[in-house]
């Protein structure tokens, strides 16, 4: 069993829906799991700690401390001994208040505090999910990493029918089965670069580019949820840690470079999927450079070509993927770049498709192999993530 072991600990938010959550925690049990169980407030208006104490063998919490005596409940030991913090329901308030960083009860603080990684199952009436300010927190949330298990269309307590409705608990417990039964690659040690590098002109100035660093990111995430082990050497993001991912950030092509050989020998895939700059200045100013009337002129060399330096480097059973942005003569490119960099395959994006490339939370991408090419439809990140890391487990490891 997937959860068998698993510390699984268990926010319940002051919703109707928190009679399910009685029902969520005898499905773990049941699965293997051991349970602890972080109320809010005002979740003990629906449902009682001790129904929930009595399912899950331990003692329910709710406030810092324990009793008069001064004794505290430690959010951040409660925060690194679970596998998964799974919030079920969670409703709107709390919601709003993991989006925007709000610490006033023991379940954000633990929020705040845990490593592992973070599911919700929003619950609430139809009119608050569809609000603005509702879906803009969900995006943070989406964004910061965190894991949204879909609300339910049906009826609601207040009688109106829509969207809303807490996932069932079997719901939330195949979507932990699916996140913690062993991957295609158990075992398997991946390295990913992404994002950008910034180039100093000076102490204030840099040559960039638009990389936003989401497909590196989600294909990490993706290599990890399929078990493997992974590595992700990121240029300047603002994007969060994925879940269970060793980062290390990074600023220039040749950090970039020197933190990635690092990590290449032991890797048995390695993805390429930074945008790297091609050209640096020649000279770094050590102050910054005051504005003349004159034209200024920037002398540049180029930067590591690290996809090329590290394929020089590469072993039999070693996998390399790169990725190929073009504007013109996109598959011509792709071609010659899978040869010269001794690449196993190639991601094609070009800037011509809308919805593609930079900036974009969508992606469509054509995968070049030795056996041709393979198109994609226009799809979100995540899905373009798992399509490529599908290829790369088909054309390696099937």
């Amino acid at each position: 069993m997937p959860l068998a072991g698993k510390k699984i600990l268990l926010g319940v938010c002051g919703s109707i829906a928190a009679y399910k959550s009685a029902l969520l925690i005898r499905l773990l049990v049941k699965n293997g799991a051991e349970i602890k169980v972080i109320m809010t407030a005002s979740a003990h208006d629906f449902i009682t700690p001790l129904t929930l104490s009595t399912l899950s063998k331990n003692p329910v919490l709710t406030q810092f401390t324990k009793d008069q005596t001064g004794e505290w409940n430690n959010h951040v030991e409660l925060g690194l001994w679970a596998d998964a913090l799974v919030l079920a329901p969670a409703s709107a308030n709390t919601l709003a208040k993991m989006a925007n960083g709000i610490c006033d009860s023991l379940l954000l603080a633990t929020y705040l505090s845990a490593r592992c990684p973070v599911f919700f199952a929003p619950a609430m009436d139809l009119d608050m999910w569809k609000h603005p300010a509702t879906q803009s927190n969900l995006q943070k949330l989406i964004t910061n990493g965190n894991k949204l298990i879909e609300p339910s269309h049906g009826e609601l307590a207040s009688g109106l029918v829509g969207t809303g409705r807490m996932a069932e608990p079997e719901q939330i417990l195949e979507t932990l089965h699916s996140f913690f039964k062993p991957g295609k690659l158990s075992g398997k040690k991946a390295l990913v670069t992404a994002g950008p590098t910034y180039e100093a002109l000076d102490p204030v100035r840099f040559i960039g580019n638009h990389s936003s660093g989401k497909m590196g990111f989600a294909i990490a995430e993706e290599l990890y949820l399929q078990g493997a082990e992974v590595t992700l050497v990121s240029g300047p993001t603002h994007l969060a840690d994925p879940a269970g991912v060793h980062v290390i950030r990074v600023n220039s092509a040749e950090e970039m470079f020197m933190a990635s050989q690092q990590h290449f020998a032991h890797s048995d895939i390695t993805i390429f999927a930074a945008a790297v700059a091609d050209y640096k200045p020649a000279i770094k100013a050590d102050q910054k450079i005051k504005k003349g009337s004159a034209p200024m002129v920037i002398e540049l060399v180029k930067t590591y070509d690290i996809a090329a330096e590290l394929g020089k480097q590469k072993k039999p059973g070693q996998i390399t993927v790169g990725f190929a942005l073009e504007t013109e003569n996109e598959r011509t490119n792709a071609q010659s770049k899978l040869k010269n960099k001794n690449f196993d395959l190639i991601i094609l994006n070009s800037l011509n498709d809308a919805g593609a490339g930079f900036g974009h939370d969508t992606n469509k991408i054509s995968v070049l192999s030795p056996a041709g090419f393979k198109d994609f439809n226009l799809k979100s990140k995540k899905e373009v993530a798992a399509d490529i890391v599908t290829t790369i487990i088909e054309y390696a490891y099937a």
